[in-house]
């Protein structure tokens, strides 16, 4: 087996939403995805106070890609064009296929508004090849309980297993491209490897803490580019940290984007537009 090696490490940039605390390493100055991870969102972490207005994520459109949110503190409500409905809590995570086209909103649930409290999330946007881009909408809402944990010997690294398998166990969301993804604890000193990424992208953000991958070390709001070459990486944790970790095969395809539609061709962008001002994108919300 051979390491992947990082050859950049890409800083979260700040461009916070109103009041809402955000920060954005991809797409970033030097980097345009990692093929097929499109773009993250690292709102907070911070606490909102009490008769508060909550997120500003109302209804808006999406096509040809998917959303995974990341609840890592606080509250999310969920409500889409297709029928689908949800709050998901503290550790949580929503998986939605915008396919063919879909009208969702992601919004703070009135008690959060009325008593506050402590909020961080990730949205991480993950493209699809084009054979999918118009498969059916759909989502899946998982709360901390649904989400299988797998841990080291001596429970110095707990992966939160959302998609893909590790460890011989299976995560509960079945990706259509066969994407992992977790969320990775590490208390300092501990070390973690994951193999099997031949000729896959790897997706690595600290959310907290700090990791070495020899010879780099990795501060808290980093993104790590890594070489496509390569079976498995090694992690240490310098400090208790958290990890958004994927991976997945590249699609290889070019990405024409216009704010909410993610797509191949400035002619499927056009018609995206066309279909959504025209109420193709389901039943209002």
């Amino acid at each position: 087996m051979s390491h992947k090696i990082i050859q950049r490490l890409h800083p979260a940039m700040r461009d916070d939403i109103g009041d809402l605390i955000t920060q954005r390493p991809v797409p970033g100055p030097h980097i345009e995805q990692i093929d097929p991870f499109l773009f993250l969102n690292h709102h907070g972490p911070q606490v909102y106070p009490p008769h508060n207005r909550g997120l500003p994520f109302g209804p808006h459109p999406h096509r040809g890609f998917e959303t995974v949110t990341f609840i890592l503190d606080g509250l999310l409500a969920h409500r889409d064009s297709a029928g689908h409905e949800s709050v998901i809590g503290p550790g949580g995570v929503q998986w939605m296929t915008a396919g063919r086209g879909l009208v969702h909103a992601e919004v703070s649930p009135r008690e959060f508004m009325r008593d506050g409290g402590p909020l961080e999330i990730l949205q991480l946007w993950v493209n699809l090849p084009p054979s999918l881009k118009m498969t059916e909408p759909r989502y899946t809402g998982l709360q901390r309980d649904r989400i299988p944990v797998v841990e080291s010997a001596g429970g110095d690294v707990r992966v939160n297993l959302v998609s893909g398998s590790y460890g011989g166990v299976t995560g509960p969301i079945e990706s259509l491209t066969g994407v992992f993804m977790s969320t990775v604890e590490m208390k300092a000193g501990s070390r973690f490897r994951i193999d099997g990424l031949f000729e896959r992208n790897v997706f690595l953000y600290v959310v907290r803490g700090v990791v070495q991958i020899a010879p780099d070390i990795i501060s808290p709001f980093h993104l790590a580019e890594f070489s496509i070459d390569g079976d498995e990486i090694e992690i240490l944790a310098e400090q208790d940290a958290v990890l958004l970790l994927g991976h997945a095969f590249p699609i290889r395809e070019p990405v024409v984007s216009h704010g909410p539609f993610v797509m191949n061709t400035r002619e499927e962008i056009n018609q995206a537009i066309v279909d959504y001002q025209a109420g193709r994108f389901g039943a209002p919300i």
